[in-house]
C-alpha cells in the first residue's frame, strides 16, 4: 500500500465534509419545518442559504485541487443529522422542541467547524491558499451560526422548554 500523507488526508477530509454539507442541506428544511418559533425556522433558512455557499466554495476547493466533486459517506454527520430526527419525532408538539432542534443544529456546528478549521490548518502546510481563504470565509459563518443559535437558546428557547 501506497504510503499515505498529509496531501490524502486533506483530500479524504475534503470529501468527508462536502458529504456533510451535502446531507446538511437536505436536513434544514425538515427542521426549520418542524420548529416552532419563527426566529428559530428563520435561523434554520438562514443557514440553508449560507450552507449552499459552503458546498459551491468546496466545489472551489476541489477545482484547485483539480479534482471532481465527491463526497465521501461520514457516519458522524449522518449520526448528528439522525439525532435530530429523533428530536423532530419525540417532542414534536413539546415546548422542549425548539430547544431540542438548536442543541442538534449545534451539534453540527461544531462538527463542522472542527474539519473546517482542521482542513484550513492543513491547506495552509500544503500551500493551497486560495483554499485556506475560502475555508477562512465557511470558519467565520459557521462560528457566526453557532453564536445566533447560542443567543436564540439564550433568549427564548431554554425558558420556553423550562417553564413547560
Amino acid at each position: 500500500m501506497a504510503e499515505k500523507q498529509l496531501d490524502s488526508l486533506f483530500y479524504d477530509t475534503l470529501k468527508d465534509i462536502y458529504y456533510a454539507e451535502r446531507k446538511i442541506l437536505k436536513a434544514l428544511p425538515k427542521m426549520a419545518r418542524g420548529a416552532q418559533s419563527k426566529e428559530v425556522k428563520a435561523a434554520f433558512e438562514k443557514h440553508r442559504g449560507e450552507t449552499e455557499t459552503h458546498v459551491e466554495r468546496l466545489q472551489q476547493v476541489f477545482e484547485i485541487l483539480g479534482k471532481r466533486a465527491q463526497g465521501k459517506t461520514c457516519p458522524a454527520i449522518d449520526g448528528i443529522v439522525e439525532e435530530g430526527e429523533e428530536i423532530l419525532d419525540e417532542y414534536k408538539g413539546s415546548p422542549a422542541l425548539d430547544a431540542g432542534l438548536i442543541s442538534a443544529a449545534q451539534a453540527v456546528e461544531h462538527y463542522e467547524i472542527t474539519r473546517y478549521g482542521t482542513l484550513r490548518r492543513w491547506a495552509q502546510e500544503l500551500g493551497l491558499k486560495e483554499a485556506v481563504q475560502l475555508f477562512d470565509q465557511t470558519l467565520a459563518e459557521e462560528k457566526k451560526t453557532d453564536e445566533a443559535l447560542t443567543g436564540l437558546a439564550d433568549i427564548s428557547a431554554n425558558q420556553k422548554a423550562k417553564a413547560a
